[in-house]
């Protein structure tokens, strides 16, 4: 039985969704009517198709009698998480020929990494990245030579872009295929400690590099809950991953058993079999909602606040920040990980995982399994199971009823807060969000004068001179995606981390993003309207009292209107930020992108 405000929400969604959702589905149902796609190939398309494959593969890929799967990777060496994706295509080439099919590599997306750009120039090309990846992946699979699809990405923008991608093409039926977090490195408590400490100039960058290093230390994804594990979380929920697969580590045999019947599934699934699941249809009302749900329940990045927004228009479905609000007053906080907690996404799995989550919210009516799914059931009951190796054989076995471990999985009857770990914030100075999952309540509630900024590094150098030991609402200016791209803005986040520790109220309110990672200190974000089309933000100044309440989901400036509707706006007239390190090549996006609570994006038409 589904709980009745999920119900209610559902509804509002499909009825709402009704037009846009008909015209999507009008036209993937129009492309599957027309059968394998290689049919309608002429010879020397389809000679120049399978050029560089082996004499049996030309021969099946001329016939139309066995299924092909595009590889479409985010494999890049440099960065950790996507590095276990060389040996996937291999693995899944070998699995297709044995199960009866072919696999081709039909192309490769960006992936760029949020770490490493944080607080640089390049991190004002992240945002924009998720939908260059979606057009790359729609490019990769235009040459019309597959029946299936299977993606093979983790991070920040690179699965929304996917998945994006993939709903263009969503007559063919989709499995993504995470790489697995790194095993456990140093204790994320400790890196949070000697981040502080560097920032207070306390250790120098010698120490603080050795304890990030023995952080981020091998192959694989961080394992923290930051925006990348968010992603392998919703699309488990949502019934592309295999059941209990999201969080298995690499190099392992289960991670390539998993991979291996990834490849199966996506064979199976295809129009020239008697179970075809599109995924276009696959990724419905419902779908999308139990990825809001794990957001909640979890406390997941706020960055799905808006991608998971794109994705949902991608399949002509329209969400709202709204509906996150609604949901979160019934969806309690049942897990505890960094910066959530002091636990990782190793100790989650080793809890129960994903098993014992959706276990907890099926059972009490907190999601939808009456959904379609990449397993070998239609519905969500299988993903309770866990997968095991046994003897070699890959099999699913029941997982556990109840967590393991009850101070990093809670319960239904007993979670660590009573509402989900995301808040939409509103008031005088707009709309926004605001993750309160990490925030102790007693940080919940700050009222406090105003410091103006207009870019991140003065807020680090304010913070320097010793001008921000005080109580203050630091209020950061043209952070949007038509100012700039929309940068997170976790740089932040040790300095106002230090001044809460000495007692000081502080909070961050500003029209940009923060990290997946971001953690103890209060703040509204993704405020809309965002500065660049006119926010009251631009109208604020020092000393300015501002309250945010985040329990109530309130945000205002403490003057009189009639002052307020007196002031001059700020302009922002410095555009020296829109070159170098490639950003000149985005002034389209700049121009083009919908407002942060649309998605951000630029491919569709958001009013």
């Amino acid at each position: 039985m589904v709980h009745p405000v999920l119900e209610a929400v559902t509804n509002d969604v499909i009825e709402r969704s009704k037009k846009t959702r008909e015209i999507y589905l009008a036209r993937i149902d129009e492309a599957m009517q027309k059968g394998p796609h290689r049919a309608v190939l002429g010879c020397g398309n389809l000679a120049h198709g399978f050029a560089a494959c082996s004499m049996s593969e030309k021969s099946d890929l001329a016939g139309d009698k066995k299924a092909n799967i595009a590889i479409i990777s985010s494999y890049n060496d440099m960065l950790s998480a996507h590095e276990p994706f060389k040996d996937f295509p291999a693995i899944i080439k070998q699995a297709a020929t044995e199960a009866g099919g072919v696999a081709q590599f039909a192309g490769g997306v960006p992936a760029m990494c949020d770490g490493i750009t944080q607080g640089q120039p390049g991190m004002e090309l992240s945002l924009f990245s998720r939908d260059v990846i979606a057009m790359a992946t729609a490019i990769g699979l235009s040459h019309n030579m597959f029946d299936a699809a299977m993606y093979l990405g983790v991070c920040d923008k690179i699965v929304p872009g996917l998945l994006i991608g993939a709903l263009s093409f969503g007559h063919l039926p989709a499995v993504f295929v995470p790489a697995g977090p790194m095993p456990s490195g140093l204790p994320n408590k400790e890196k949070v400690r000697i981040r502080q400490l560097y920032a207070e100039g306390k250790v120098g960058r010698d120490e603080l590099l050795k304890a990030e290093s023995e952080s981020y230390h091998s192959p694989g994804t961080c394992t923290f809950y930051g925006t990348a594990n968010s992603n392998q979380m919703m699309v488990e929920m949502m019934g592309l991953h295999l059941p209990g697969s999201s969080f298995i580590n690499p190099n392992t045999p289960l991670r390539d058993a998993l991979t291996k019947r990834a490849t199966e599934q996506a064979l199976k699934f295809t129009a020239l079999g008697d179970d075809y699941r599109p995924v276009g249809h696959l990724i419905d009302e419902k779908a999308i909602l139990n990825a809001l749900v794990g957001l909640l329940a979890t406390g997941g990045s706020t960055n799905h606040t808006i991608h998971l927004i794109a994705i949902a228009r991608a399949a002509g479905i329209i969400i709202n920040w709204d509906d996150f609000d609604r949901l979160s007053k019934i969806i309690p906080l049942v897990t505890r990980i960094y910066p959530n907690g002091t636990a990782d996404v190793n100790h989650f799995q080793a809890a129960g995982g994903m098993g014992v989550l959706i276990g907890e919210l099926s059972k009490n009516g907190l999601m939808h399994t009456d959904i379609i799914t990449i397993g070998d059931e239609k519905g969500m009951e299988q993903y309770t199971k866990e997968p095991t190796l046994k003897e070699g054989t890959l099999t699913w076995e029941e997982g556990p009823e109840a967590s393991l471990d009850t101070d990093v999985i809670g319960s239904i009857s007993a979670p660590f807060a009573t509402s989900g770990g995301l808040h939409l914030i509103k008031g005088n100075l707009g709309r926004g969000m605001s993750k309160i999952s990490a925030v102790d309540p007693k940080h919940q509630v700050v009222e406090a004068p105003a410091m103006v900024f207009d870019h991140q590094d003065d807020v680090v150098e304010a913070f320097k001179r010793g001008e921000m030991n005080k109580d203050v609402i630091v209020v950061l200016r043209f952070q949007g995606p038509k100012s700039n791209g929309m940068p997170e803005l976790h740089k932040l986040t040790p300095p106002l981390g230090v001044l809460q520790d000495k007692g000081f109220k502080v909070a961050l309110v500003t029209d940009g993003r923060m990290s997946g990672a971001s953690g103890k200190v209060p703040s509204a974000i993704h405020l809309c309207p965002e500065c660049a089309d006119g926010s009251i933000l631009t109208k604020i100044r020092d000393g300015d009292m501002i309250r945010l309440d985040t329990q109530r989901g309130e945000l205002n400036v403490l003057v009189d209107e009639e002052e307020l509707n007196s002031r001059m706006a700020c302009v922002l007239a410095n555009t020296e930020h829109h070159y170098g390190m490639g950003r000149e090549l985005f002034d389209s996006f700049r121009q083009g992108v919908s407002t942060a609570e649309t998605g951000a994006i630029n491919m569709f038409n958001v009013e």
